[in-house]
């Protein structure tokens, strides 16, 4: 995979991290002599880019938003990260499960998802698994968030993300704490992904958990960072639309957060 800057899009497959059974369950089990069959995991697709070398480098695994992959998540960020020296893994949710989009449901497995792609990450050489971000975008960004709540899935995990970045999620502002340092980033006239739940949940965190950052830009609507969305376009009764002005600032900001946290 030398050669160019990066080989972006090689074409993966994977599993989403399998739903653990529960201590009581095993034990369950174990007294009525009862087999349990191995949870498995969904296979999946993913999309990985890297930089020249053998690494090991730090990755981002990037999570689609509710209406699948497009370009500015399956190129424009992977060869941007790349530049930057991060290997990038794309996961694909829907392309295995047949699913078109989610965009009035909710898919609540993108949390093991992102985990399956972090179990795929620790196998490479290239890719030190100490240093890995979880980043998502929209319903990915959502998961983002699921994924790195504390007492979520996440304690279930063998490996563990380093930070995550989440691009105009929909925060639950009854959530406190994070298990990491989070950089989330949210327009302020976004209507489907309200900048002021982010808010509330930022006034409930505790002195001593990861710092989670929010940025929210003035002006700018739901997928803010997408130059797809030159001419804005109404889904849903929301606004999508590329801000170029705070597309440039937030990216300035993710290379800066992704620095600070998985440098060695």
């Amino acid at each position: 995979m030398a050669g160019n800057q990066a080989d972006a899009d090689e074409l993966v497959h994977f599993e989403s991290a399998p739903v653990k059974l529960s201590p009581f369950r095993i034990r369950k089990a174990n007294e009525q002599g009862e087999s349990l069959p191995q949870p498995q995991g969904t296979p999946l697709l993913g999309y990985l880019s890297r930089p020249q070398g053998d690494g090991p480098f730090p990755a981002v695994v990037l999570m689609h938003g509710c209406g699948g992959m497009r370009l500015s998540v399956k190129e424009l960020w992977p060869k941007r990260l790349a530049s930057w020296g991060y290997v990038v893994l794309v996961v694909d949710s829907f392309t295995t499960r047949n699913i078109k989009d989610t965009c009035q449901s909710y898919l609540p497995d993108r949390v093991f998802d992102a985990y399956g792609a972090l179990n795929f990450l620790s196998k490479q050489s290239f890719v030190d698994i100490r240093r890995v971000a979880l980043m998502g975008f929209s319903a990915g960004g959502t998961a983002t968030l699921e994924g790195t709540k504390i007492e979520g899935n996440e304690q279930l995990m063998d490996h563990k993300f380093k930070a995550a970045v989440a691009y105009y999620p929909v925060c639950a502002a009854s959530q406190g704490d994070a298990t990491v340092p989070i950089l989330i980033l949210s327009g302020e006239r976004d209507n489907w992904s309200p900048a002021d739940r982010c808010r509330k949940r930022l006034a409930r965190l505790s002195d001593n958990g990861p710092p989670i950052e929010l940025n929210v830009y003035k002006g700018a609507y739901h997928d803010f960072d997408a130059p797809e969305f030159k001419v804005g376009r109404r889904v849903f009764g929301h606004i999508e639309k590329y801000n170029p002005d705070a597309a440039e600032k937030s990216i300035r900001s993710v290379r800066t957060f992704l620095q600070k946290y998985l440098s060695n």
